[in-house]
């Protein structure tokens, strides 16, 4: 699994994607940050909460680039077949792409730090509320990219991946916004369930500092679930 990390992590560097997803979401994260929180002196606001939920918004967007050649370029250079008849697990294998992945992720976290240190030097920073947002964002970020390891695993066409994670993303967020909606129309135990399955209303949730063990076991869940799935479609593809 440790050498599958490793060279996965390296080929984010080694080929524009991790450039890309990187240098994309600081840009347009930071422009955000700039003209929101620094730049208008009358509106001016120490609260991070507003950058964070335009952060999930763009998520919904780059993830696909992060995630839509972990196996789709395997299988279009057919080395999926040298993978699949190495020493590593098929899970192993997974989890060595799905860490190499949520690694990058924590890279562009580690970036967004330069906001409450800027925020720090012009005012106070809510902490309850900054680490509550972070805990909310690495959640529903871990989550984002064991589906669109799934999805990549389902085809060899990249565009095709990334395409069906963006669709899977803001099905979600459609679903959250129709369900917010039509609460009062539909019936209470459906209101119930889709409040269940909520990832949005969740992360809600944990971004405000209420941190419900339930809430983590939820997202956790996900991933075990997507990458469950990813095993399996590996396994058939390599009987196949």
């Amino acid at each position: 699994m440790l050498a599958i990390f490793k060279r996965d992590f390296r080929a984010y560097f080694t080929t524009p994607i991790g450039f890309v997803y990187l240098g994309g979401y600081i840009l347009v994260l930071n422009l955000y940050f700039y003209l929101y929180n620094i730049a208008n002196v009358s509106t001016r606001s120490n609260s991070l909460a507003g950058i964070f939920s335009f952060m999930l918004m763009v998520m919904m967007f780059l993830t696909p680039i992060l995630t839509m050649r972990i196996f789709s370029e395997e299988y279009r250079q057919k080395t999926d077949q040298l993978l699949f008849t190495s020493p590593v697990k098929l899970s192993g294998l997974v989890m060595g792409k799905f860490l190499a992945s949520l690694s990058i992720f924590f890279c562009l976290l580690l970036l967004s730090l330069l906001w409450p240190s800027a925020i720090a030097l012009i005012g106070q920073n809510n902490m309850a509320e900054v680490l509550g947002n972070y805990l909310g964002i690495i959640t529903i970020g871990a989550a984002y990219i064991a589906m669109g390891i799934f999805i990549s695993s389902l085809t060899e066409n990249q565009v095709i991946a990334a395409v069906g994670s963006l669709g899977l993303f803001v099905g979600l967020y459609l679903l959250e916004m129709l369900t917010a909606n039509l609460a009062t129309a539909l019936p209470g135990w459906a209101v119930t369930a889709l409040r269940f399955v909520s990832i949005f209303g969740r992360y809600s949730d944990i971004s405000m500092g209420l941190l419900a063990l339930d809430d983590f076991v939820y997202f956790l869940s996900i991933c075990a679930v997507f990458l469950f799935l990813t095993v399996r479609v590996l396994e058939k593809r390599r009987w196949s």
